[in-house]
């Protein structure tokens, strides 16, 4: 490990590979180097201490950028102990960025690092899974006063802090990134969709073709999981509790039915239902021979890994990132830890995507900072002109022109006296 003043990362001589695959991502992020380049001029984080946990990526490493670019101060850790590219966490402390992550921390070290984030005393939080904001709200509760607003990545965030709100436990405002149409319609469909997709395979290196893959949730994420798993050729069940996602599964062509009877089918499971223990230990013991288990949910409380770690009589390491427990004479295999599989066995979301959703980041930024003191401790979606404007950056970056209403038609639009 090689620490400093302002970082702790598994090993700096990998930086001039973290740069090279920042400047590839940052090839394709289009739209959110156009924020940079206004927030180079404009300056509208100036003074403002900004702590992130987030996926530390190569497509975060331009987020940072992007951030400092605007004037702000920044320290950036991990939000889940797998996900870490270390040759960005190492670009990134040569560059003088303030950062402490690495593959494959223990809880204890996850933990020191969110509370050397918090100890940078943020004016804005960046989360991702709200573990920053509740050790904030659970143990330094003497900074919220100081803080101007969260920002919060991904669903499973979202419905913890919905959780407080209802609660009352909530003590500022928090901006839910995720729920821009810009993110959870694009990174947790296509990005989620084709990421998991490419770490069950670099675990595995299964055919899809002819496997009966088993979607655990049809949210957005599973949406795009199981069209996926489709495209490779595999047969897809879905399970769902909600009605209506159950509905649109069915819809689009999917068998759907009970996890009891699909566990007693399925070739290979992914979770992405941000619950916990989807599939028990009494499912695993219905499963087949061979059954692969994936998670794409936040944390890792999808599979009920401890119960399995406690009733297998056998284990080992097959894979870097495949596990195999015997179970009542049966194998299972688990893939990475039963953590987001798309960034414990491969690179997480394409760049293009991530893009969109680290505009949305940014701007939310810039968007708390003018409204400091104006916002609620209650969660918030940013205003849809922003939005439209993310959509609009990106469009231009790869090149796509669309229409606009002409006066006649907006006037339409706008009126309800002109019917049949």
């Amino acid at each position: 490990m090689d620490t400093g003043n302002t970082y702790e990362v598994k090993d700096l001589s990998q930086a001039g590979q973290g740069r090279n695959n920042m400047e590839l991502a940052e090839f394709n992020m289009g739209a959110l180097l156009e924020v940079k380049k206004r927030f180079e001029r404009e300056k509208p984080l100036a003074g403002i201490r900004i702590g992130l946990a987030l996926h530390v990526t190569k497509e975060t490493g331009i987020l940072v950028r992007t951030l400092i670019a605007g004037g702000a101060e920044v320290a950036i850790t991990g939000c889940n102990p797998l996900s870490t590219q270390d040759d960005v966490a190492a670009a990134l402390a040569e560059e003088g960025v303030k950062v402490w992550a690495y593959k494959g921390e223990t809880k204890e070290d996850y933990y020191r690092y969110i509370n050397r984030i918090i100890a940078e005393k943020p004016h804005i939080t960046i989360d991702d899974g709200c573990d920053l904001v509740s050790e904030i709200h659970k143990n330094h509760a003497r900074l919220i006063p100081d803080i101007i607003c969260g920002c919060e990545e991904t669903t499973t965030g979202i419905i913890r802090l919905k959780a407080m709100e209802k609660d009352n436990a909530l003590k500022y405002p928090m901006i839910a990134v995720n729920d821009n149409q810009t993110k959870h319609l694009v990174d947790n469909y296509y990005g989620t969709g084709q990421s998991s997709i490419d770490g069950i395979l670099r675990a595995t290196n299964l055919l899809y073709a002819g496997k009966i893959f088993v979607v655990c949730g049809y949210g957005s994420c599973g949406k795009g999981v199981a069209h996926r798993a489709r495209g490779m050729g595999s047969n897809v069940v879905v399970v769902e509790v909600d009605p209506f996602r159950a509905l649109q599964a069915a819809y689009d062509g999917f068998r759907v039915m009970k996890l009891a009877d699909a566990v007693q089918i399925g070739d290979l499971f992914c979770t992405v239902t941000g619950n916990k223990h989807i599939l028990s230990l009494d499912h695993m013991k219905k499963m087949k021979s061979g059954a692969i288990l994936a998670n794409s949910g936040h944390f890792d409380i999808e599979i009920q890994l401890n119960a399995l770690r406690k009733a297998a009589n056998g284990y080992k390491q097959v894979r870097p990132f495949m596990e195999e427990y015997i179970l009542d004479g049966k194998k299972i295999f688990v893939l990475g830890q039963g953590r987001l599989v798309n960034l414990a066995a491969a690179e997480g979301h394409p760049s293009e995507v991530m893009s969109t959703s680290f505009c949305g980041q940014a701007l939310a930024c810039e968007y708390g900072v003018k409204n400091k003191g104006k916002m609620a401790p209650v969660v918030i979606q940013l205003p849809p002109e922003i939005d439209n404007d993310i959509a609009i950056l990106q469009l231009t970056a790869m090149g796509i022109e669309i229409d606009t209403l002409t006066p006649e038609q907006r006037h339409y639009l706008d009126s309800w006296q002109e019917g049949t």
